[in-house]
């Protein structure tokens, strides 16, 4: 399984506008919107905040990773943004969030889901990876440095 699989450049921003952690999960849920692979964006919304209120998916490194599995996605999919300025997103090291990788997957796909947590955990906790991600423009920015990072 490579990252590419299920983050479609459609779901991906290079530019968050969010502030708070509630617009970025709500903007990270409109990136994925965009790929076809949501079908109810409120469900989806209500399964990622009662995710949340179990514990902060901020994982620390400037990471945090929001997920879910539920019946309002199709197949696991993806989206990334990133935040120049940073959010408070509770994480465990109390220090404020610029990349954003949001995961959901349908409720069935519980061993995938899993396996593209890890993948996405590994992936960003490479300290060379998160500098470039934070120098990266546009989407294809993103791309090339996940399609490098996959070889």
């Amino acid at each position: 399984m490579q990252i590419s699989s299920f983050l479609d450049g459609k779901a991906i921003k290079p530019a968050l506008e969010s502030r708070t952690k509630q617009e970025v999960i709500n903007e990270l849920v409109v990136l994925l919107e965009k790929t076809g692979k949501v079908t109810d964006r409120e469900e989806f919304l209500r399964v990622i905040k009662e995710r949340e209120e179990l514990g902060s998916t901020g994982i620390g490194y400037n990471i945090a990773i929001p997920h879910a599995r539920s019946k309002a996605i199709k197949s696991l999919v993806g989206a990334f943004g990133i935040s120049k300025k940073g959010i408070d997103f509770d994480a465990l090291d109390k220090e404020p969030v610029h990349l954003f990788f949001l995961l959901g997957a349908s409720q069935d796909a519980s061993g995938e889901y899993l396996r593209a947590l890890a993948l996405i955990s590994r992936f960003l906790r490479r300290r060379k990876v998160r500098q470039d991600l934070m120098k990266a423009q546009t989407v294809d920015d993103v791309m090339q440095i996940i399609r490098r990072e996959e070889l």
